[in-house]
């Protein structure tokens, strides 16, 4: 009943561990071209990947025997004996990469070693060899892979869209090109060059990838200790964005790994420095650590994105009171030279000098500007320091205030409203909740949630009707964004000129905002536009109707703000009878609850227990 299963079976299981969508052919090609000594990688990708993806390096390049051999399963240069794997410093060692790739796509490859005159081409389908020939080529190696998943049909249909791929591909491409700043690398995608890196230290690299702005809003960490060094950058805690993801990186020995235990040694530095929320997420963080390979075990993960490490909870103090470091050195104010010529000298007072006299105030308790006669005209001069005794009258109604009940912002509202109904009351809680009495109960209304159901049936009209309203900016934003951000933007434009946007193209990654809704004109270009990228990033939307339902989702959250203003009368009133008019009042775009119902049989329980 037991047998063994035939290669391309075997490679195909395989392939999915380590294939799973075009970015993962990136990583392990990437990898490989670093691991083989290149200071010069060039990735072309083609459709993000479905099409073509080629990675040519200047590397030391393969023989004939040693370019077929490494398509083998398990074919590897970096492991010899079992002690090797506690001394791992490279990429790939456990020589699956090749093999995998080639069991689901038609690879190509072109190698050539510095000291041979010609170099070796190389064609393989379906894990088998079907060609190798002499070739005149350039030194390094060159791997083509084409049509991936052409024989594994349900994997390819199940890839996301274009836009979200190429992000998974940038996201790799940028890890790999974090921890190895001295190599020059470059990314062109359907003809267009999206990075070129040229070789650098490590902050022209940070910035290169992440964008200019990033340059001044960096803090250096650095440390060196017997169990670990530890090195490299945090972001200012005003830079800490809401829905920041994807700037927060750990390498180990130049190896990108994830980490919510030492995540949290970094959060826990920014105590009280971040504003907390739902939405927020960790700060900015560009950190690498220095140790020993005998002390991190990186074969946990099929991804290796996973690291064991034997003093773990040492190195956590260590990074956290590094970044706190940091950040106390950053804090602390530089001093301020003040120009002191010509300025008046004051006096020092010492143990036995005399106290200087106290100013007296001259006030007219009587003075009344709305009587012109002559007796509110005299000048009546009390001092406090002689004796000025508070006028009775005044006590008086100062002493009634003070027995009033204290009034918050809730019952200011409902007092200032003219002629209330007793059906029509509310009450409003820290600018953040309604309150209003119904039949079985109280009725709770989140008003953050309550705009964003509003705003995003609104959207959602507009769209389908085809109509909007823009209000232009008297001056236009131009926002610079990174390539792949741009390119996810990009498919959206049609969908957000339907809502009011007025944006423009302007070449080199940049748009310009010209325009905004009528009921975004109070919200930061920025902010909105950054809240709308990460959505769309993280959404799986592939249908044009999904595409417009995350962007409406988005911009509602966006437009329904995080203030905690107290609403007047008649705009609490109107959110309401909006919100009822909605098709599904009761949650909001999230599905979080945008009402919820309080029954009186919840008080009742509350005062018999009292």
């Amino acid at each position: 009943m037991i047998s063994l299963l035939p290669d391309y079976i075997a490679n195909q299981i395989a392939a999915g561990e380590v294939v799973q969508r075009p970015a993962s052919v990136v990583k392990e090609l990437l990898e490989n071209a670093v691991d083989a000594g290149a200071t010069s990688v060039t990735i072309v990708i083609t459709d993000a990947g479905r099409t073509l993806i080629q990675v040519i390096d200047n590397g030391c390049g393969m023989s004939p025997s040693d370019a077929r051999m490494a398509f083998e399963r398990h074919a590897t240069s970096k492991i010899k004996q079992v002690e090797d794997l506690q001394a791992i410093t490279t990429f790939g060692f456990r020589g699956e990469a090749l093999a995998s790739i080639a069991a689901v796509a038609d690879v190509a490859m072109l190698t050539r070693r510095a000291d041979d005159e010609t170099g070796t081409q190389l064609s393989i389908h379906a894990a088998d060899a079907v060609e190798q020939t002499p070739a005149a080529t350039a030194a390094g190696t060159s791997i083509s892979v084409k049509n991936l998943f052409y024989n594994i049909p349900a994997r390819r249909k199940f890839l996301k869209s274009d836009a979200v791929e190429f992000k998974h591909i940038v996201n790799e491409f940028s890890r790999v090109a974090l921890c190895r700043p001295e190599v020059e690398m470059k990314l062109l995608h359907n003809n267009t060059e999206i990075y070129h890196l040229a070789s650098g230290n490590l902050r022209q690299r940070v910035v290169n990838l992440m964008g200019k702005p990033l340059n001044h809003q960096l803090i250096d960490v650095q440390v060196e200790t017997s169990v670990v060094n530890i090195h490299g950058f945090i972001g200012k805690p005003d830079i800490a964005r809401r829905n920041s993801s994807g700037n927060q990186f750990f390498f180990v020995n130049r190896r990108y790994f994830r980490s919510p235990y030492f995540q949290k040694a970094i959060v826990t530095a920014y105590d009280k420095l971040l504003v907390k929320s739902a939405d927020s997420l960790p700060p900015v963080y560009f950190i690498f650590f220095e140790l020993s390979p005998a002390e991190i075990d990186v074969n946990i993960h099929p991804a290796k994105t996973e690291i064991k490490f034997e003093n773990e909870s040492v190195i956590f103090q260590m990074l956290n009171a590094s970044v706190r470091e940091a950040l106390s050195k950053f804090a602390v104010a530089p001093s301020i030279d003040f120009d002191t010529e010509g300025a008046p000298e004051i006096p020092v007072l010492h143990k036995n000098m005399p106290m200087p006299d106290m100013p007296q105030i001259n006030i007219d308790p009587y003075f009344n500007p709305f009587e012109d006669n002559e007796k509110s005209t005299q000048a009546h001069t009390y001092t406090r320091m002689s004796g000025y005794k508070e006028n009775p009258v005044d006590a008086h109604w100062q002493k009634l205030y003070n027995g009033l009940p204290d009034m918050d912002a809730a019952h200011t509202v409902q007092l200032a409203t003219p002629n209330p109904q007793p059906a029509a009351a509310f009450i409003q809680l820290k600018g953040k909740y309604l309150l209003t009495p119904v039949k079985s109960g109280i009725m709770l209304i989140d008003i953050r949630r309550a705009r964003q159901r509003i705003y995003y049936e609104q959207y959602i009209r507009q769209m389908a009707n085809h109509q909007h309203e823009s209000q232009q900016q008297i001056f236009p934003e131009t926002i610079a964004l990174r390539p792949e951000d741009y390119l996810l933007l990009e498919t959206m434009f049609d969908e957000l000129r339907l809502l009011g946007y007025d944006i423009a193209a302007l070449g080199n990654f940049t748009i310009s905002i010209n325009g905004l809704p009528s009921d975004l004109s109070h919200v930061d270009a920025q902010e909105w536009l950054q809240a709308l990228i990460e959505a769309l990033h993280q959404s799986s939307a592939q249908l044009k109707e999904q595409r417009q339902t995350t962007l409406a989702a988005s911009l509602a959250a966006t437009a329904a703000g995080y203030s905690s203003e107290t609403l007047a009368a008649d705009e609490a009133q109107n959110l309401i009878d909006r919100l009822f008019e909605c098709e599904s009042p009761s949650i909001c775009p999230s599905g979080k609850p945008a009402i919820h119902l309080i029954p009186i049989e919840e008080f009742d329980k509350k005062m018999l227990k009292n």
